[in-house]
Order: structure tokens, then sequence, then C-alpha cells
């Protein structure tokens, strides 16, 4: 059944071509036979015209001498050439003064007849009229098809100085000489040419209904069926057989096509089996993504509230530390204060001072302060950044890899705040590598168009018991110095921009914070897009 719907195409293709073909052809053959048809007429009427001529010149020398018999004896000699009806001359009055056809001699023919009115049409004559215009094609008594062409006899001087002088000199023409000849043979011609081409354009058709038809079954209907055989193998499951190349480019485009969609077929099956025996493992590993997730909500929504508490007791602390800085302030600077307690007086200012510096770092982590954003180019804030803390001593002895994108867009962002994020980051990698080391810093483009900047170090790293807590509030492994505020005013900030930070930290190998910041961010949408950022911590 598959096989006759294919070669019901094939057939119906072959049957277009046909008849587009012929239909060229028949429009070819009427062109052609039409044009050669005029072209035979011309000729015809060329050659009349030049029989005409001939006889006129023939018997110019007869007639000057007014011998009638003599001409009329070569008019009927020339008048039973084979192809020639009959010739008859007419004088200017339009009496047939002679003709082959003795039957019509005396008669006088109407300026309306075939043979006069290409002259006589308009109400003055026609002394010069070409050989096409004076050339008319009829059908005689006998039906058959002639060509007939009058020819001037005009009056020349030869004719009016004569001694037989008939006509005075200011007649033009003296008389016409009218020939009229068969156009059997040109017909016979035609009409056997009409047949030749006829027989041409079948032979034509034959020939390229057979050449197509047997073209397509083996340049298409073939491979075709080879292609439908394989897919058959491939509905089945069969995925190891493959398609023959063809020779045909398209089909062995096709063919190659059907190959490569087998092989891709063969291997997602052989990656679905392997995922299907590695599920458990993809599973465990899904889960532990949803356990780091659920632990960064965790810890979100605890900076939160911590950050909520913070900010109540921060605004309750600051005004007395505010009075208390201030009336210190104006007791050392009072001329009455004992000497002796002036030293006691400036440690109350500066711890009082100490103080206010850690309100003022517990109000950046509850993010009491709102964003400044504008335009800015990350790379240019890690330059300035760089520019601050690099001249530092702890720097000394660690060398500065940069690899900054240089096509990454402005976005939204409040500069001194993310400054102040890449500070604490980098200050933090600096003292976790006391003896020296690398910091390597990279930015660029994530796959969901996001920024990321990556800071890693060389440095101690941190211990996994650590990695939880590092943006805790007053959470810190330095003995003595800092706040613990840093990485988690940092988080805030991070936070506040609609963006994520993370860490990653091997014991003695170093740390890697990963910031991700939205390219598009204003404060409705600050919560939508994630950051990504690595640092270091000891």
């Amino acid at each position: 059944m598959e096989f006759s719907l294919r070669l019901s195409l094939i057939t119906k293709l072959a049957i277009v071509t046909s008849l587009v073909l012929l239909s060229c052809m028949t429009l070819f053959a009427y062109v052609n036979i039409q044009t050669m048809e005029r072209l035979m007429i011309e000729e015809a009427v060329a050659d009349a015209d030049k029989l005409s001529e001939t006889i006129i010149n023939t018997t110019h020398y007869q007639m000057l001498e007014n011998n009638q018999l003599r001409v009329y004896q070569m008019i009927q000699e020339v008048g039973r050439q084979t192809g020639i009806k009959h010739i008859r001359m007419v004088n200017k009055k339009g009496r047939i003064i002679f003709s082959t056809e003795e039957s019509e001699i005396g008669l006088m023919l109407d300026k309306k007849a075939e043979a006069c009115n290409m002259c006589h049409a308009s109400k003055t004559p026609q002394v010069h009229a070409s050989s096409m215009n004076r050339s008319r094609i009829f059908t005689d008594r006998e039906g058959e098809q002639v060509l007939g062409l009058a020819k001037a006899i005009y009056n020349e001087e030869s004719c009016y100085v004569a001694s037989c002088h008939f006509h005075p000199k200011e007649s033009r023409i003296v008389g016409v000489l009218d020939i009229i000849i068969s156009l059997d043979t040109m017909r016979n011609l035609i009409e056997s040419y009409r047949y030749k081409l006829g027989a041409m354009t079948f032979l034509i058709l034959v020939l390229l209904c057979s050449s197509l038809t047997l073209f397509m079954q083996l340049m298409v209907n073939r491979p075709v069926r080879q292609l439908v055989n394989h897919t058959k193998h491939l509905a089945m499951g069969e995925l190891d057989s493959t398609v023959r190349p063809f020779s045909s480019y398209e089909l062995g485009e096709l063919s190659d096509s059907f190959n490569s969609m087998t092989l891709n077929l063969k291997k997602a099956r052989d990656e679905l089996q392997e995922w299907g025996r590695t599920l458990e493992l993809k599973v465990e590993e899904r889960t532990n993504e949803l356990k780091r997730i659920q632990n960064q909500l965790v810890r979100s929504e605890k900076l939160a509230s911590l950050g909520e508490l913070v900010a109540g007791i921060a605004h309750e602390i600051n005004n007395p530390l505010t009075g208390i800085l201030m009336f210190s302030s104006m007791m050392g600077h009072d001329k009455r204060l004992d000497p002796v307690f002036k030293n006691d007086v400036e440690m109350i200012i500066h711890e009082t001072e100490r103080c206010a510096h850690i309100v003022r770092g517990l109000l950046d982590f509850s993010r009491e302060r709102k964003p400044q954003k504008k335009p800015t180019s990350i790379n240019d804030i890690m330059n300035a950044t760089l520019s601050l803390v690099s001249n530092q001593s702890s720097f000394h002895d660690i060398r500065i890899i940069r690899e900054l994108s240089n096509d990454l867009p402005e976005i939204l962002v409040d500069p001194n705040q993310i400054e102040q994020v890449f500070v604490n980051i980098i200050l933090n990698a600096s003292h976790a590598m006391p003896n020296g080391g690398e910091l390597h810093l990279v930015t660029g483009m994530t796959d969901n168009s996001q920024i990321f900047i990556e800071i890693t170090d060389s440095g101690c790293g941190i211990p996994e018991e650590n990695l939880q807590r590092i943006f805790d509030p007053f959470f810190t492994t330095k003995e003595n110095k800092g706040t613990g505020l840093g990485l988690s005013v940092s988080y805030g900030i991070i936070e506040s921009h609609g963006g994520t930070i993370e860490v990653q930290s091997t014991v003695g190998e170093g740390t890697a914070f990963t910031i991700i910041l939205p390219i598009e961010t204003d404060d409705r949408d600050e919560d939508e897009d994630s950051v990504e950022v690595v640092a270091t911590a000891c």
C-alpha cells in the first residue's frame, strides 16, 4: 500500500511536469509555426514581386514597339510555370486587357475589388505601395488558398517618348500586372513541420516521463523507503541500526540527520538508564541542597529578628551614650577640672566613642540605613577598594590577582555600602594570610544574567563548625580584635541590594566568598535577585 502511494506521487509529479512541458511546447510550436508562416508568406510575396518585376522588364521593349502579341505570349509562357495560378494585365481604367484565363479578358474590375482596394481604398489613389500592402491572400473559385500581388506599370520616359506612345506624359501609371500564385506548397510544408513538431513533443514527453519516473524511483523512492524502515526500527527501540548514506546531497543530509538523531536517542536512553541507576545519589544531592537553602532561610530569619532586636537596643543605648559623650567632652575641656582626673575623663570619652562605634555597627547590621543607589560600575568600586586597603602593612606579602570583566554593565547600588562589603571581606582575607599568599579577585556575568564578584584567598581557611556562624553578629575568631559585626553588616548590605552572599572554605587551603548582584535593582524588587560572595575569615 505504501509503495503504491509513493508510486502514485511519482506519477503525479511526472504528469504535472508533462503538462507544464506540453503547455510550453504547445506555446512554442504555435509561436514558431506562426512565425514560420509569416516568413514564408513574406518570402512568397518577395518572389511574386520579383517575378512581376521580371515580366515587366522582359516585356518592356515589346511594349515600346507595341508588339502586344509577343507580350501576351511571354506572359502566357510564364503563367504555365508550376505554382502560378494565372496572370492578368489591367489598364489604368480597370479593364483586363490580357489574362491567362481568357474568360476574364475585357472585364472591368471594381476599384473595391481585392486587386485594387490596396491602392484605391482612399479618395486619392496611391501611386507607390509596399509589396506587402500590394499583396492579398484569399480563396479562389476552386477553394484553394492563393496569394495575389498587384504590380504597377509606370509611365516612364521611354514610354511617353516612344513612337507608339498612347499615354500622355502627365499619366503616372499605365496599367497593373496582377499575379496570383498557389500557396499549397507552403501549406504542405507548414503541415509537415507541424506534424514533425508534434511527434517530437510527444517523444520528448515520453522520454521525460520515463526518465523522471526512473530517476524518482532510484533517487527518491528507494532512499525514502529506507528511511521509513529505519523509523520502524526506531519505533521498536532498535537504536543500533543506521541509514546507509545516499549519493544525493539533500537526501545525504537527511540520512546524516537520521543517523545523528538515532545516536542522540541512544545517548539519551543511556543517560536515562544511568540517571535511573544513580537516582538515589541525585536525590541525596538535592536533599543536601534543600537543607542548605533551608539553613540559609533560617539564618536570614534569625538575622532579621536579631536585627530588629539590635535596632531597638541600639536606639535605647544611643541616647544615654550621646549624653555621656557630650558631658564627658565638656568636662574634659573644663579648666576647673583637676588635672588628676583628666586621664580618667579621657578614658571615659574613648570608651564612650568605642561604644558609639559599636552602636553604629549595630544600626548598620539592622539595615536601618537605606542604600543610596545610583548607576555604578562594580569594577570601579573594586579598584577603589584595592586603592584604599592595598597600602596597609598586612598586604605587603600578598599577591593580588585581578580578573575583572570589561563588559559588565553599570548597576543600581550604593557604592559606599558595596565598598564597605569589599573592604570587610578583603581585610578578613589579609588577616587570614599573615605570612603572605594570593588574593584572587574575579568579576563577571552568571548564566542568568547577574553580576558575580568572587574573592578568594589562600589563607588558613575556616573550620566547618564556624561556616554556619560567620554571618552571625558578634561572632569572631580574632582575639582582642573587631566586634564581630563586619560580615553581619556585609550580609545585610548585600541582602538590601537584592543579592546573596555565600562562603566556601577548606582549612589549610583558603576561603572563597561569592557575591551575586542583580543587574536591574530597585526598592521594589530588591528581594527578588541573589548575590553570591566568597570571602575569608579566621
